[in-house]
């Protein structure tokens, strides 16, 4: 089974959810930005949860179907149509042959996932078949014209027609532990005083923030550190003072301080936030002792 890209918006990429056991060799995990959406999709349909699906930059997407298949559209609600015909976000889909997919222009979030029953069947790089765009490891994005070829069907059926999604909240609560460099800014707990937001310069790698009320963050030392890990959900911060928070296709290493981790359970949260979004820090609950 075949699938024809006849469009694709600002970036389409395979994903799944990610690499595991490279680190030692210098690479990362990858995977979806979106971990929850991408597992919504695949379990819409009836695939296991960790099978390959297309990650959409704001939308823009059109595929063909070369024979029947069920999909799900999860993750930034973009409006789906089926030959034309509106259909409904995170539910399950029935294309038969010839018919086309069409995503327009999400209208909130960052990424979409469009899941197809038997998985995204391109070949495992690394034991994944996640696109890493800061290495370039993985598939290529998908091209207009592109063929990409659709797994056998699993023996599980989907149990359900669609899943109720709540609405993204108007400034986006991050719950965050103090990092291990906390202790190089005059204030970290300025980190979770007033709201950040989302800068234009944002992709897979990470989620970059300005100050929207008050200072930026000031460093107390201002050598520079030697390379260290940072895991997913670091929030370093570079001399300008402005943070980043890393994402799926974040590096290994780094050598900025870093003042903060965002819980695993909101990085997902961050990654569906667009540019020009209030984004606010808060202390979790197992560090709510800590100075703020």
């Amino acid at each position: 089974m075949l699938i024809f890209i006849e469009r694709v918006g600002p970036l389409a990429t395979v994903q799944d959810l990610g690499r595991q056991g490279w680190f030692d060799s210098g690479v990362g995990q990858a995977g979806a930005a979106d971990r929850g959406s991408l597992r919504l999709a695949n379990r819409l349909v009836g695939n296991p949860e960790d099978f390959a699906a297309i990650e959409v930059l704001l939308g823009g997407l059109v595929l063909r179907a070369d024979g029947h298949l069920t999909v799900a559209v999860t993750g930034a609600p973009a409006p789906a149509l089926i030959d034309g015909t509106p259909v409904g976000h995170a539910s399950v889909l029935e294309l038969n042959e010839g018919q086309v997919l069409e995503l327009g222009l999400a209208t909130s979030g960052l990424r979409s996932y469009v899941a197809i029953r038997g998985g995204i069947d391109v070949a495992k790089v690394l034991g994944s078949r996640s696109r890493d765009t800061l290495s370039g490891i993985g598939p290529d994005p998908l091209v207009a014209g592109m063929q990409v070829a659709i797994g056998p069907p699993p023996r599980t059926l989907p149990t359900v027609e669609f899943a109720p999604v709540p609405l993204p909240p108007d400034v986006l609560e991050v719950r965050a532990c103090p990092g291990p460099r906390a202790d190089w800014f005059t204030d970290p707990g300025q980190l979770f005083r007033g709201s950040w937001v989302v800068t234009a310069d944002t992709d897979r790698v990470g989620a970059r923030l300005d100050r929207l009320d008050g200072p930026p963050l000031v460093r107390s030392i201002a050598r520079e550190l030697p390379s260290e890990g940072v895991a997913l959900g670091s929030v370093q911060v570079p001399p300008n003072g402005q943070p980043v928070v890393f994402l799926a296709d974040h590096p290994i290493t780094g050598g900025y301080p870093v003042i903060a981790v965002v819980l695993d359970a909101d990085v997902d949260r961050v990654a569906q936030a667009r540019p020009g979004e209030r984004l606010k820090f808060v202390i979790s609950a197992a560090d709510s002792g800590a100075r703020a």
